[in-house]
Formats: C-alpha cells, sequence, structure tokens
C-alpha cells in the first residue's frame, strides 16, 4: 500500500523505535512507516489502519510493538478474536500487564462477559496504573451490563476516581459511563447530573456528552444555514409571483380600456394592491466498542 512522502517513520514513539534496532536498517524503517500509518489512521479510517498493520506483520511479526499495533487495528474493525490473539502475543513478549483492559474487553466483544469480570478480579489488576485500573472498572461495569446488571454496573463504577473533583485523562469517559448506566436504569435526574459534570470534564470532546445531555433537555439542533437558504427562497418566489400578478393587472387595464379613456386619464381610479409576504419562522447524537 501506498505511503504517503511526509512519512519518514522517525513520528514512531522512542520504545518502539528501540524494539526495532533489532531489525534491518532498511526493513526498520518500512515497518515503522506502516506503523505510523496505522497511528495515523485508527480513528478515522480503521479498515485502512488494519491494511497497514497487516503489512508491518507480515514483515516483523517478532516484535511486540508491530503485534500490539496490529491487535488495535484488529479491535478497531471489532476483529475480536484477531484482536485478543496479537494482544496475548505482545504480552507474553513483553510480560507487561498494560493490555489487560483490553484483551478484557475483547473478551466481552466476543460475549463472553463473565470471561471479562474474572479478569477484572484477576491479580494483574493491582499491577496496572491509575489509569488502567479505571480503564478495568470501566469494561468490569460494561460486562454486567452485558450480563443485565444494571444496578451492579452503577455500584461498580463508584470508585475514588468517580467522586474527585480533580480531572484526569479519563474523568470525562468515567462520568460518562456512569450517567449512561444510570439512565439505562431509569434515574434520569441524577443521569443528566452525570452527563453535565461530563461535560465539564471533557475538553477534547471525547465523549458525546454535551450531545446526551441536550437530548434529556429536549432540545433540538437546526442547521441554521439551511433554514436561512429556505428563508431565501421563499422571499424569492415571493417576488415573482408578485411581479406577475402586476404584469397582468397591467395587461387587463390595456385591454379593457378605450381612446375616450385614454383622452382623460381623470376617470382612472388607480388602484394599487399591496402583496404581502409570508413569514417563514425557523424552529428552534465505546472507549471500548460495546461500552
Amino acid at each position: 500500500m501506498p505511503i504517503p512522502d511526509d512519512v519518514t517513520g522517525e513520528e514512531i514513539d522512542a520504545d518502539v523505535r528501540q524494539e526495532l534496532l533489532s531489525l534491518p536498517k532498511g526493513l526498520a524503517e518500512d515497518v515503522s512507516r506502516n506503523l505510523v500509518m496505522v497511528a495515523r489512521l485508527i480513528d478515522e479510517d480503521p479498515e485502512g489502519a488494519y491494511a497497514y498493520s497487516k503489512i508491518a506483520l507480515r514483515l516483523a511479526s517478532r516484535v511486540a510493538a508491530v503485534r500490539e499495533a496490529a491487535g488495535f487495528a484488529a479491535y478497531a474493525n471489532q476483529k475480536y478474536s484477531e484482536a485478543l490473539a496479537e494482544f496475548r502475543a505482545a504480552r507474553r513478549m513483553t510480560g507487561n500487564v498494560d493490555l489487560w483492559p483490553v484483551m478484557a474487553d475483547c473478551e466481552r466483544g466476543l460475549g463472553r462477559p463473565e470471561k471479562a469480570l474474572d479478569m477484572a478480579g484477576a491479580p494483574e489488576v493491582h499491577k496496572l496504573d491509575k489509569a488502567g485500573q479505571v480503564e478495568m472498572r470501566l469494561v468490569a461495569a460494561g460486562a454486567r451490563r452485558d450480563m443485565g446488571q444494571l444496578d451492579a454496573a452503577i455500584v461498580t463504577l463508584q470508585s475514588p476516581e468517580l467522586a474527585s473533583n480533580s480531572v484526569q485523562p479519563w474523568t470525562a469517559r468515567l462520568r460518562y459511563a456512569y450517567a449512561d448506566a444510570l439512565l439505562a436504569a431509569g434515574r434520569e435526574d441524577e443521569a443528566r447530573e452525570w452527563f453535565a459534570k461530563a461535560v465539564e470534564s471533557d475538553k477534547d470532546g471525547s465523549t458525546d456528552a454535551s450531545d446526551r445531555l441536550a437530548e434529556l433537555d429536549g432540545v433540538e439542533f437546526v442547521d441554521a444555514l439551511v433554514e436561512h437558504e429556505d428563508d431565501v427562497e421563499v422571499e424569492v418566489e415571493v417576488a415573482t409571483e408578485a411581479e406577475a400578478e402586476d404584469e397582468i393587472e397591467a395587461d387587463t387595464d390595456i385591454e379593457v380600456g378605450t381612446e375616450d379613456d385614454d383622452e382623460d386619464d381623470d376617470d382612472f381610479d388607480i388602484v394599487e394592491a399591496e402583496q404581502t409576504k409570508p413569514v417563514v419562522e425557523a424552529d428552534d447524537d465505546d472507549d471500548a466498542p460495546r461500552g
């Protein structure tokens, strides 16, 4: 697959570049450029990212960073079995537990929420950093919801991280998940409160909390530009009709007039009809794929 000339491969993280030092220089450059394309496309074009990941995997399947990238590309395309296999391979190579939450979410994607819950209670969770533990909590809550255990999902999300007033990278997603679980349980007032809190902490728009909040408030958004264009079209049509009526009236005056009438303009009663234009009034939406 073609790679833009501006992609050099130097854009990858230093840790990944270090892993690629085990490869011949030319091969390392090819692999790194494909990995850059995976990272560049994975959000907007997951299928394209997946295609580049397969090339990198074919070139360097024994590099943990390549297996991990292939896992995330498969995950983004909901190929959960393939993603899980790649994540397991990467973990065997490095011994790192960072992938544990996303591996558990793959189990959810495969329809095995009970397995995801087992992983949430495993010793590996205690080795995760704070961000990883929050992610694991989100996955566990999602697994509870998969099993129809809404109240348990709500309790799972109740944590010091949720109650904290400080804003961390995970705050918006955690508050959003909590609000969504409350809404699913029929606790609309509480859900609205937490969607509002999610909006406050979602500075980069990683969730659609603002849309969910507006929906609860009954707010509908209308494209003002489209409405304006409609108004212009209506006004043009009305003006055209008015001109046509004026022409008809003028033709009628000429047809009923006589030579005597032309000699005495004072006999005419000229009435100007006012055209009233109608007024057009403008009326005022998973982190993990499954939750």
